[in-house]
């Protein structure tokens, strides 16, 4: 029997390459070695203000693109965390279990918390929630990107107290990383990951960015005050460029070394953004197939939330039992 696999992307702004690098990417090729579970996690983005419309829209538009990419609903179950009340429900009862203590520390919740006049519960509660998700399918690996390392962390700490309190109940998750691209640094700011929450239209490419935008962002992008490339004295903007170049190739260490050493800027941007051109290429052309065909994603989405939702219940069955919770 395969391991379980689980992951969750938020519909909010417009995923970009630094998602599909470090995430989307990783998912589409491991999805085949494991029991896979693919999320939209809705509820976790309404712990800031969502316009309701766009936020719908978003949804179908980022199912659509994880399609688009290569998630096979054949074989992976792509689900809208929304659509499964079992999400909400164990969150509540991981909550009863987790210190206040454990939450406040958490580093995404300062740096948010920090940027809001007001802080909601739901942005203190967000990492019991992400628990919740992957405890509710016992997932045995979970393919996050760094920046979630600390929640995972977090979720394995939860799951270990749960056990520990009421017996053996939850599966511990692994993390699983992709060793090329798992960290994309901000086209404008290379010194900061890229982020679909940052103004400005040259801090990322998104995934559907036509050709041109994408050559015009790349040949904008930060570099330093040398002249061409220099591996033994290389600047973060540089690095940046060379890591996206390398995880949209999959070239080794030794080809990149050797074709890009002594290139100048300008080349190497050329280079990178054909690259990246080439790439998306396939997934843009998918994506509007998918788009044009009336009710399949609606579709894919409802039949992966009938696939897993006995696996949710289930859980929820033995966590109320563990509990001594009312089950009828």
């Amino acid at each position: 029997m395969k391991a379980r696999v689980f992951s969750g992307i938020q519909p909010t702004g417009s995923p970009h390459i630094g998602n599909y690098l470090g995430a989307l990417k990783n998912w589409a090729r491991i999805q085949y070695d494991y029991d896979s579970i693919y999320c939209i996690v809705d509820l976790h983005a309404v712990t800031l203000y969502q316009e309701p419309a766009e936020l719908r829209a978003k949804i179908e538009e980022l199912a659509g693109m994880l399609l688009a990419i290569g998630i096979d609903p054949r074989h992976s179950a792509l689900v809208v965390q929304s659509s499964i009340p079992a999400h909400a429900e164990l969150a509540w009862m991981l909550t009863c279990v987790t210190p206040v203590g454990w939450l406040e520390r958490m580093t995404q919740y300062k740096a948010k918390a920090l940027a809001q006049e007001t802080v909601g519960d739901g942005l203190l509660q967000y990492p019991v929630l992400m628990a919740a998700d992957i405890l509710l399918y016992q997932a045995a690996i979970v393919p996050v990107g760094d920046d979630q390392s600390q929640h995972l962390e977090l979720t394995r700490d939860i799951a270990q107290r749960f056990n520990s309190l009421y017996g053996e109940t939850f599966v511990m998750p692994a993390t699983h990383l992709p060793a090329v691209g798992a960290r994309v640094m901000g086209l404008d700011e290379p010194d900061k990951k890229m982020s679909k929450s940052v103004p400005g239209s040259g801090h990322a490419i998104s995934l559907l960015d036509p050709p041109e935008l994408i050559r015009k962002k790349i040949l904008r992008a930060t570099t330093d005050s040398a002249p061409s490339v220099d591996f033994e004295n290389i600047g973060p903007g540089v690095q940046n460029l060379l890591t996206i170049f390398q995880a949209f190739t999959e070239w080794p260490d030794a080809q990149v070394r050797a074709h890009f050493a002594g290139m100048r800027y300008g080349d190497l941007k050329k280079q990178v953004a054909e690259a990246v051109v080439a790439a998306l290429d396939p997934i843009q052309k998918r994506y509007r197939e998918i788009a044009a065909e009336t009710g399949y994603v609606a579709r894919v989405l409802r039949e992966g939330a009938e696939r897993i939702s006995p696996i949710a219940d289930d859980t929820i069955r033995k966590v109320k039992k563990a509990m001594g919770l009312y089950t009828p």
